[in-house]
C-alpha cells in the first residue's frame, strides 16, 4: 500500500489505537477504498480490541465493502497522513446505528507533514536527475522541487511516449550540485504539465513528473532534510535581499 520508510510504521496496539482515537476525536473523514470503489466514513470507536467505522450513505457501497477482501484506509489531517489496510469488515451496530466493525489493524503508517515539506530547487544553476527507462534509454529532467518523500521534475524536451504513472525507476541519480549526488529507487506518481508565460509573452507548457522516493534509509533522509533546510534558508535570504 505504501512505500514510506519503516520509521513511520506503527505496530504496537496502543500506538495504533492512539492514532485512531485522535482521528475519532477530531472527526477526521477517512477514505475506505477497495477493488469495487470507495466511500468516505468516520471512526466511531477505536480500542485495542476493535475498530468501529460509520456506514456510508449509499446502501450498495456498504454491501460492496462488506464483500471486499482487502480495504485500504486513508486519512489526512493538518499535521499528518494516516494509512493502513484491513482484510475485511463486518456489519454491526454502535450506539443503535449500523456500523462497520473490524479488529484493530496490525500496523499503521503515521507520516507527519513536516517530513514531506517541499522546497523549490534552484533554477540557476539547475539540478538534474537521470533515470533509465525500461528499454534502456536514459531520461534526463530538471528537478523543480524536492522533499524527503519525493520530488517534482520538468522534462526538458518532448515527453517520452512510453512513460506511464506507476512506473518504477531503480537507482536514479539526483545531482544537487554542490550539495552532492544521490541515488534513489523512484516511482512515477503523476504526469502533468506546468504552464507559464515566458519573457516574450508566449504561453509555454512544460511536461511535469511527480516521483516518490522508495526505500530511503534514515541516514539519507537526514541528509535530505539538511539539504531542504539549506535551500529554504537560501530562499529566505534571497527574498530578504529583494525586499
Amino acid at each position: 500500500m505504501s512505500n514510506y520508510n519503516e520509521q513511520f510504521l506503527k505496530q504496537h496496539p496502543l500506538a495504533i489505537s492512539g492514532v485512531l482515537r485522535d482521528l475519532q476525536k477530531q472527526q477526521v473523514p477517512v477514505r475506505l477504498s477497495w477493488s469495487g470503489g470507495q466511500l468516505i466514513s468516520r471512526i466511531l470507536d477505536a480500542s485495542s480490541e476493535r475498530l468501529v467505522l460509520d456506514f456510508g450513505s449509499q446502501t450498495w457501497e456498504n454491501q460492496s465493502i462488506l464483500r471486499a477482501e482487502h480495504i485500504d484506509v486513508g486519512a489526512e489531517t493538518d499535521g499528518a497522513k494516516v494509512e493502513f489496510a484491513l482484510s475485511a469488515v463486518e456489519a454491526g451496530e454502535y450506539q443503535g446505528l449500523p456500523a462497520f466493525i473490524t479488529p484493530l489493524p496490525a500496523s499503521l503508517w503515521f507520516v507527519q507533514r513536516r517530513e514531506f515539506f517541499r522546497i523549490s530547487a534552484p533554477v540557476q544553476p539547475a539540478c538534474h536527475c537521470t533515470a533509465v527507462m525500461p528499454d534502456g534509454s536514459r531520461l534526463r529532467f530538471r528537478v523543480s522541487d524536492i522533499s524527503v518523500g519525493g520530488m517534482g521534475a520538468l522534462v526538458e524536451g518532448e515527453m517520452p511516449e512510453n512513460l506511464t504513472e506507476g512506473m518504477m525507476f531503480p537507482h536514479c541519480e539526483v545531482d544537487l550540485l554542490d550539495r552532492g549526488k544521490y541515488h534513489f529507487d523512484m516511482q512515477l506518481l503523476t504526469l502533468s504539465s506546468r504552464t507559464f508565460v515566458d519573457s516574450k509573452n508566449h504561453t509555454v507548457s512544460t511536461p511535469r513528473l511527480s516521483f516518490r522516493f522508495l526505500n530511503v534509509n534514515p541516514a539519507t533522509e537526514r541528509e535530505l532534510q539538511r539539504i531542504i533546510f539549506s535551500l529554504e534558508r537560501a530562499a529566505h535570504e534571497k527574498a530578504s535581499r529583494v525586499r
